[in-house]
């Protein structure tokens, strides 16, 4: 294998409980790359604060190449985020981050990565995305950045994506741009994907498939619930909205869901205030008005007669938070009384 001058190499930074799959699906397609290719069109190095192995969220440990204090040369930095990165502060870190943007080094994210970046200021100006669950409170902690829906954003030197599969297709973007749609694709085939997803493909499941149902009139209720989450609408205007009265509302929900609209709107309701309890600083009356409550009181006593205990209890647990892709859908299960 020979290596070409036209070689890129990237750097991913791990920060503690990373994320495996993102960081995987990432790497292996520049490493299919180089071998369908016979070049070393790509190389790539791991790296940590101290040069030391981290941890990932599966509690696999992975050895680096190199700590932030190494002088190598690196074409693109990605921050490699995962449990509790909207957590993690460093300050040699953030020094060194600005330090390698300052000298043209392009900067990424995969997963929740976009909150370090976020924080430090190398996204304002820039549109980015991160793992759908972390949206809300992303949205809140930075509402002046442009974040996207979208699987993965590459906008100028900045490259985000949703982390998992995401970061696969991100790379094959990369390998599309800079070899050729040929290489892309069979890249593409020796991963078993079945097509190349675009920057403009959303990361979730349509509703209907996620749902298994196919409704229009209920699946277009739900979407107006999702949209009115601050200020919920009442059953009345709800119905009102689909072309329906209430009561043909409540045989919907209650045929396909086995609930009642209300209380499937509540469920959603407050597991966005469980996402947002977990991923911001907000205070509990905050979170309480940003998911359409009246008052705190009500909000606390809703929050704990559906998970058991009181929001504050779900702030102080936010350490010992799961990763976004192993916690509950924020859509109601079906089935829900």
């Amino acid at each position: 294998m020979r290596t070409t001058d036209s070689g890129r190499r990237f750097g991913f930074l791990m920060v503690p409980k990373f994320s495996l799959g993102a960081f995987s699906s990432a790497i292996e397609p520049l490493r299919l790359a180089n071998y369908v290719s016979g070049e070393t069109l790509y190389e790539w190095r791991t790296v940590s604060l101290d040069g030391d192995a981290v941890a990932s969220s599966a509690g696999v440990r992975v050895a680096a190449d190199l700590s932030i204090e190494s002088s190598e040369r690196l074409s693109t930095v990605f921050v490699c985020g995962g449990i509790e990165t909207h957590l993690f502060e460093d300050k040699r870190l953030a020094n060194w981050l600005r330090q390698i943007e300052r000298r043209g080094t392009s900067i990424g994210a995969l997963c929740t990565g976009s909150h370090v970046l976020a924080r430090l200021g190398l996204l304002d100006g820039y549109r980015c995305t991160i793992h759908w669950e972390n949206l809300p409170g992303f949205v809140e902690d930075f509402p002046d950045i442009e974040v996207k829906e979208d699987i993965f954003v590459i906008d100028r030197n900045r490259y985000t994506c949703a982390g998992g599969m995401a970061a696969c297709d991100m790379m094959l973007s990369f390998i599309n741009r800079h070899h050729g749609y040929e290489l892309a694709a069979a890249v593409s085939e020796g991963l078993i994907a079945e097509r190349i997803r675009g920057e403009e493909d959303h990361q979730r499941m349509a509703l209907r498939l996620r749902l298994a149902v196919s409704q229009p009139k209920l699946l277009s209720g739900i979407n107006i619930m999702s949209d009115n989450i601050e200020a919920p609408l009442s059953q009345t205007e709800l119905a009102s909205e689909i072309g329906l009265s209430t009561r043909q509302l409540e045989r919907l929900f209650l045929k396909y869901l086995n609930c009642t609209p209300s209380r499937y709107y509540l469920e959603m309701r407050l597991n966005r205030a469980r996402a947002l309890l977990q991923q911001t600083c907000m205070s509990v009356t905050n979170v309480a008005l940003a998911t359409g409550f009246v008052s705190a009181s009500h909000f606390s006593k809703s929050y704990r007669q559906h998970f058991g205990h009181a929001p504050r209890e779900t702030k102080r647990l936010t350490g010992a938070a799961r990763p976004a892709w192993a916690m509950e859908d924020a859509l109601p299960a079906s089935g829900s009384a």
